[in-house]
């Protein structure tokens, strides 16, 4: 695999570190006095999922990881976990619950979601920024409940909870953040 020099390495990147693959989360850069540059970073497992620390000196190099990305669309959840398809190759492929169960919140059959691979094995998905979901139930907005930004708890067709707007009703659908589930707005239909 290609060597990547430490001066080089940028957000995103992914490299290899005892056999897994890790994604360069943040990176920053420090000249002390004396000696040579210091390049800390913070890397996530793309297999774990867990996240470290380390330091580099300015010259060391890694190795790149051979990963890749495609489009898929979430098939179904069985027992096992959850199940996608590539829809370049038209391969079904799983992932255990614990490993995608947080980036699944908001995700219903038949969404499109960002496959990563490594070595031709899937590891990691992406969902879409936004998603527009359904909301199944939230209690009515109480009369006089007009001050600024006054919020109340909705239940999601994909069954997560989130705060939305007073004005939101049940049976609205709205726009929410994939990733952190921010309300965004209210989308007529």
């Amino acid at each position: 695999m290609p060597q990547i020099n430490i001066g080089s390495v940028k957000r995103g990147m992914k490299f290899i570190i005892d056999g897994d693959p890790w994604e360069v989360v943040e990176i920053s850069f420090r000249k002390p006095g004396k000696g040579a540059a210091i390049y800390e970073t913070r890397i996530r497992n793309l297999l774990k999922g867990t996240m470290v620390v380390n330091r580099y000196r300015s010259g060391e190099s890694l190795e790149e990881a051979d990963v890749h990305r495609s489009e898929g669309i979430y098939s179904y959840r069985d027992g096992t976990g959850y199940n996608f398809m590539d829809n370049e190759s038209f391969e079904q492929h799983a992932l255990p619950v614990e490993q995608v169960e947080e980036q699944m919140r908001f995700i219903l059959e038949g969404m499109p979601i960002n496959l990563l691979y490594w070595n031709g094995q899937l590891i990691s998905i992406t969902p879409p920024q936004n998603v527009v979901l359904e909301v199944t139930y939230t209690e009515p907005a109480a009369r006089g409940d007009t001050a600024t930004n006054v919020t109340k708890a909705a239940t999601l067709k994909t069954g997560a909870v989130v705060q939305v707007p007073a004005f939101i009703a049940q049976g609205n659908k709205i726009k929410i953040k994939a990733d952190t589930g921010e309300y965004l707005e209210r989308v007529q239909s």
